[in-house]
């Protein structure tokens, strides 16, 4: 053990005590790996003579400033993993994990989103009803979003995931006593523990920007956004086939039900096991590592960035908290849009154009697939626009697609087409495009602080705004019609973007 290059600290990082009864497998493997670190880090060494002798010098201090963001991130607790790719994803079986946990969470939304609608009617209730059940879930996660993204600095991202998983478990099991009970309270109760156990999308955000490098951060956090918006309007599809296959079916035993309103509990109960499961096998926690640099090496840009960030405005607050607080309204207002779509969505379909809520979730699942594939391609409109030109972009597409909807008429007679443009529109292209965008411009302006609180903060605001737009929403198209909601809605997108252009500056600038 003593000719092991490794001091006490690291080696019982790697989850070998201080009894030294080691295995010989697991010396070889730590000699291995100790040597590729040492490669890695002499390969690295050379790279920066090779650019300090090609480039001026300014330059030069910018590039190895890129490195060494990238590198000051987290580091898994076994040594054996802790050997970091430059560009690449620094735990993959992490990564799968963590995609697991984020479908999971929106899935708990998109599954029930076709019988939501339905229930609520067998249960008595109506639009406003309706627009408290779906804020209900974005009330829950709010709760807990900040809560859960300092659980990730403290106890670590395993322990953090593992408790909000069995309490989305619970939540199931509770949605499937909603029709046993028969009061909208109830479901509502339901909804907001759903809402709870999926409050990790802060958590699951910091986790992959910790093992992700800057450059590329936007890329890998538009997969994970693919994941989670599948989650959310692909998986319709399975609620529309239970709500198809299963309509005249209802068998009971004691308490459980199994009928189209309790299938797509059960089968969410099942899937939730599963990633339980997975992530007790694979997952492997990592810890922030926390560096001191010498801030003589800070590099001149790096140095211009935050002088500018930390000037006052007007209004008393630095330009890094005002960005900051910009991000999380432009989070508001795009997640706040297709929250409205979320609640009216299957209520439009059926009362403005004739629709079953089977065809409607249909509908919105397959536009929702489009949206994920434009999500996937991300990485390559990266290539052509900037993070500011993609959210305006995607926020001033949200606004058309509502537009389609502000001008029918009373009753059942209007075309289809409209209501699938509307649909195409804001889940296709806009919202994915802009939110994703948006999601890693603020990413890259948090930067190297600690990322998992400020995510979970940028998370609640989305549930805020996935709370209190269904309830608005519910009252305005309830008391005033739908063309005023969409008015509303197309008024706030409106106002978000100019503010984004009028900034555009100040915010790529902090983005680098």
């Amino acid at each position: 053990m003593a000719s092991l290059p490794y001091p006490t600290t690291e080696y019982a990082a790697a989850g070998h005590g201080g009894d030294g009864l080691v295995e010989m497998n697991a010396l070889d493997s730590l000699e291995k790996n100790h040597d590729r670190a040492q490669q890695h880090k002499h390969g690295r060494q050379e790279h920066y003579n090779k650019m300090a002798s090609e480039i001026p010098q300014d330059r030069f201090d910018d590039e190895i400033s890129v490195y060494e963001d990238d590198d000051n991130q987290s580091m898994a607790r076994s040594i054996a993993s802790s050997v970091l790719t430059a560009d690449g994803i620094h735990d993959l079986p992490g990564f799968y994990v963590v995609c697991f946990v984020i479908l999971i969470g929106d899935m708990s939304r998109g599954v029930f989103f076709p019988s939501m609608w339905p229930l609520v009617s067998e249960l008595g209730g109506t639009q406003v009803t309706l627009g408290y059940s779906v804020a209900a879930f974005s009330f829950g996660r709010i709760l807990v979003s900040p809560l859960f993204g300092s659980w990730s600095v403290t106890y670590g991202y395993s322990k953090t995931l593992l408790v909000s998983c069995s309490i989305l478990f619970v939540g199931t099991l509770l949605y499937a006593q909603v029709q046993n009970v028969g009061k909208s309270q109830f479901l509502i109760f339901s909804q907001t523990i759903l809402g709870v156990g999926s409050g990790t999308l802060g958590v699951t955000r910091a986790y992959i920007a910790d093992i992700t490098a800057q450059r590329n951060r936007t890329t890998y956090m538009a997969w994970i956004t693919a994941v989670q918006y599948a989650g959310f309007t692909v998986t319709p599809f399975i609620g529309a086939i239970f709500n198809k296959t299963m309509t005249n079916f209802d068998v009971q035993w004691g308490i459980f039900r199994l009928n189209m309103y309790t299938a797509p509990a059960y089968f969410m109960s099942c899937v939730i096991a599963a990633t339980i499961a997975l992530m007790r096998v694979y997952f492997r926690d990592r810890e922030r590592i926390q560096t001191t640099k010498d801030p003589k090496k800070k590099s001149a840009r790096r140095a211009a960035i935050d002088d500018h960030a930390n000037q006052l405005t007007f209004i008393g607050v630095t330009v890094y908290d005002c960005c900051i607080l910009g991000c999380m309204l432009l989070n508001v207002a795009t997640k706040g849009s297709i929250g409205s779509y979320e609640t009216l969505g299957i209520n439009i379909a059926e009362l403005q154009f004739a629709m079953s809520s089977a065809r409607a979730g249909t509908i919105v699942a397959s536009c929702g697939t489009v949206g994920v594939a434009a999500l996937l391609s991300m990485g390559y409109l990266a290539m052509f626009f900037s993070d500011i030109q993609l959210i305006c972009g995607g926020m001033m597409i949200m606004c058309c697609g509502i537009l389609s909807l502000a001008f029918l008429e009373d009753g059942s007679s209007n075309p289809t087409w409209k209501f699938i443009l509307s649909i195409f529109l804001v889940y296709s292209v806009g919202y994915p495009i802009g939110h994703t965008a948006l999601i890693g411009l603020f990413s890259k302006i948090v930067g190297r602080r600690p990322q998992g609180t400020l995510l979970g903060w940028f998370a609640s605001a989305g549930s805020f705004a996935r709370l209190t737009f269904p309830i608005m929403s519910g009252y305005i198209a309830n008391y005033a019609g739908l063309s005023a909601l969409c008015y509303v809605l197309i008024c706030i997108l409106g106002v978000s973007t100019v503010v984004t252009l009028l900034n555009h500056k100040t915010l790529t600038f902090l983005s680098q």
